[in-house]
């Protein structure tokens, strides 16, 4: 149902408008005007237009809708297993990422269809209104195309990581493997991404490949993005940066040169702290990388075997307790700082223009996210100025 729509009643909106000094654009008392699809007017709930619908936000507080920069929802299997092991002690390597590969291969569109519309549900439950999507578990020709393909029909912001690992066909030919994935494999891909990724990490993929694979994607039109520094120090930071990537994700082990390069650079920081709470490692140090002045994004990285989350909520609650980010950046990073990784401006804010993407929560304060971690405080979702 179209028509105007006011939401009112708001003890604290979010707008992460920037006004006075305020990253979160905090107002109080305050009320929201939709109009299809968009927002169209903000201020105080005395001065509320009238509306065709009014949703009573009963005093809670209205955030934007989160924005999950990071999530690989296409593949099959399960590998509950592994981390059971890793609880039990074993380090995470990557590796298990080619188990993920033969489910995956083996399972059909519809099942695959079925699993990322059960994800992007949950998702949506929990508040997030924007999510970007990534291949990389069918590292073949075809299936890197039909990963892509599904992904497009849950959202716009389709990222191909045929460069996730080298798969166990290629094993020793690496060199084979980075040329069809810059050959044939992007040519496939290409028309259902917007972006282009790779794993720049010991065990999947050195500089050299990465630098060859991105610069291929750039040149096909593909926006950049990197996973780098996740199990160790390396060079996929100051690649990403290097090269204009939108956003290089994970940043567990940086160095100074590291900080200094996202801070004079335009390219975000992309934290994932469900992938540190899932494999028992170091968290990275938000604190340090805000400092410099680096932007940075918090994102669930859903995936089967390092991070099966799917909750904003806990990864913002995660980022307070162990990453030493207040409340405030915490909620801004994982929605402001998430259009900001996908290079978007018509989320992750509410004001006049944005998309209608909100979130109501049962609580009063965008403090309770981190102040009551594992509460379900999600209590109403507007996606495109549509209750779901």
């Amino acid at each position: 149902m179209r028509g105007s729509l006011l939401v009112d009643h708001i003890g604290e909106l979010v707008t992460n408008d920037g006004r006075d000094g305020d990253p979160l654009g905090i107002r109080r008392d305050a009320a929201l005007l939709v109009e299809d699809g968009q927002v169209a007017w903000v201020g105080p709930a005395r001065d509320a237009p009238a509306a065709d619908r009014r949703i009573d936000a009963g005093g809670a507080a209205v955030l934007p809708g989160f924005v999950d920069s990071h999530a690989h929802l296409v593949f099959a299997g399960d590998r509950a297993a592994e981390f059971a092991a890793r609880m039990a002690g074993e380090p995470y390597t990557g590796g298990g990422i080619r188990t993920t590969v033969g489910a995956t291969r083996a399972a059909s569109d519809d099942d695959l269809r079925a699993i990322v519309g059960r994800l992007r549900a949950e998702m949506l439950r929990q508040g997030t209104t924007t999510v970007e999507i990534k291949s990389g578990y069918g590292l073949t020709v075809a299936d890197e195309a039909r990963s892509l393909r599904i992904a497009a029909e849950f959202t716009g912001d389709t990222t191909f990581l045929g460069a996730h690992v080298v798969p166990a066909e290629y094993a020793g030919r690496p060199d084979d493997y980075v040329g069809m994935v810059c050959g044939p494999m992007l040519a496939a891909a290409a028309p259902y991404a917007r972006w282009i990724d790779v794993f720049c990490e010991r065990g999947a993929f050195d500089a050299d490949h990465a630098r060859a694979i991105l610069a291929c994607g750039q040149a096909a039109g593909l926006g950049l993005r990197v996973h780098a520094n996740q199990l160790g120090p390396g060079p996929g930071v100051r690649l990403g940066v290097e090269l204009g990537a939108a956003s290089v994700d994970h940043c567990t082990h940086l160095t100074d040169a590291d900080v200094d390069a996202l801070a004079r650079s335009e390219t975000v920081a992309t934290l994932l702290p469900g992938a540190e709470f899932s494999t028992r490692s170091p968290y990275p140090d938000a604190r340090r990388l805000l400092d410099a002045g680096v932007t940075v994004a918090l994102a669930t990285d859903c995936n089967p075997g390092s991070s099966y989350t799917s909750s904003m909520p806990f990864c913002v609650a995660l980022a307070v307790r162990e990453m030493r980010m207040t409340p405030a950046e915490a909620v801004w990073a994982a929605t402001a700082g998430g259009a900001a990784a996908l290079r978007r401006t018509d989320v992750g804010r509410l004001t006049p223009g944005a998309r209608a993407d909100l979130v109501v929560l049962d609580a009063p304060s965008h403090l309770h996210l981190a102040y009551r971690p594992g509460v379900p405080l999600i209590r109403q979702v507007l996606h495109n100025g549509v209750p779901r």
